[in-house]
């Protein structure tokens, strides 16, 4: 007889039938351990259930690692997948029942020193900034070589999977994405942190489609020293400023160039500069003019191509300076071009820079 088990924890009937362990198992009606290959349960001789085909998948370490570490506040559910630097899992508070996402730098990563304060960083930084179109970090722990942060969980995805899945995003929504992350990085700036990895990829949705940034594990504060050697570039090659690709210092308008380079793919679904590698793409960012949006695309707006390619420029001091005068720029088209709500989008950000709000924050 094969081995039997259930999905139900002690004292839960439940038809649902998983592995626990190969040799014994509970039973669904009184929770009591059992041998495996009992017939009936010890305790209440109810029949035990049984499996047509022994267990095929290991345990996943790291999952029961972050299970054991989290205890019982947090209930971690599943992966959803990788990045460069963490796995993410899918869980749940466990007395509030929100859904949330928790971080897990790699192994591998959690060893080098570098790798673990530019982690800690991204939850330093980002609890340092309370704004609408920032995820928040809600907790940080470090437990050996298992480090993590816990965040919202966004179930609207990423811009990166809206770009993979359409390929391009219309004029009015890109506009609408584009002055909600600048109003988001004029706060971040306004207390010396710059992101420097502004991204598709870092751009997270709610269900209702307002966007936030995340992911300030490279963001220069004025609370930290430097990260990185002189001369060393950290970032995206494609989304980095001319100044960013040199590894030199950067400040606020290396991110407005970034939300320009992602306004232009979003428009015309490629990046305005591309390449065989990450040097070739950075040699790019330094030295060409991109090929203006309308000038490829004809149904791109003149005035939203001319918004990007002030972003676009490669002496800081000819882009647009601050956050909050790129979100204007792009909040003025969307109300010029008579797009839905767009008066309700600017009347919300001309009540954020109100002088009661601003010295709320």
């Amino acid at each position: 007889m094969l081995a039997r088990c259930t999905w139900a924890a002690p004292a839960l009937r439940s038809p649902i039938v998983q592995l626990i362990r190969p040799d014994i198992m509970f039973c669904p009606d009184c929770g009591t351990w059992n041998r495996a290959r009992a017939v009936t349960c010890v305790r209440c001789t109810s029949p035990l259930p049984e499996i047509s085909d022994p267990p095929i998948e290991q345990p996943d370490a790291e999952l029961t690692a972050l299970r054991k570490a989290t205890g019982g506040r947090y209930h971690v559910i599943r992966r959803m997948g990788s990045g460069g630097m963490a796995h993410v899992y899918y869980a749940q508070h466990a007395t509030l029942e929100r859904p949330l996402v928790i971080k897990v730098l790699h192994a591998h990563l959690a060893r080098d020193e570098e790798m673990r304060v530019r982690f800690r960083r991204e939850a330093e930084a980002a609890s340092q900034l309370v704004h609408p179109h920032i995820c928040p970090i809600l907790d940080y722990r470090a437990i050996g070589e298992l480090v993590f942060l816990v965040m919202p969980f966004m179930a609207g995805g990423s811009l990166a999977d809206v770009l993979a899945r359409d390929r391009c995003v219309p004029a009015s929504r890109s506009a609408a994405i584009g002055a909600q992350i600048a109003s988001a990085l004029d706060y971040a700036h306004r207390r010396g942190i710059v992101h420097r990895d502004v991204k598709p990829d870092n751009i997270l949705f709610d269900e209702d489609g307002h966007s936030c940034i995340t992911d300030f594990g490279i963001a220069t504060a004025r609370f930290h020293g430097r990260l990185t050697k002189t001369g060393r570039a950290m970032g995206t090659p494609h989304y980095m400023s001319p100044e960013q690709a040199m590894g030199k210092m950067v400040d606020g308008r290396s991110d407005l160039y970034a939300i320009g380079v992602m306004l232009y793919e979003m428009l015309l679904g490629f990046p305005p500069f591309d390449g065989a590698d990450s040097y070739s793409v950075g040699y790019k960012q330094v030295h060409e003019t991109a090929v203006a949006p309308d000038a490829v695309d004809s149904r791109v707006p003149a005035e939203l191509s001319a918004i990007i390619m002030k972003c676009l420029a490669k002496p800081a001091g000819e882009r647009y300076q601050t956050g909050v005068v790129l979100a204007d720029a792009l909040i003025g088209f969307m109300v010029a071009a008579r797009i839905p709500n767009a008066g309700d989008m600017r009347n919300g950000w001309l009540a954020r820079r109100s002088p009661a709000f601003v010295g709320s924050q």
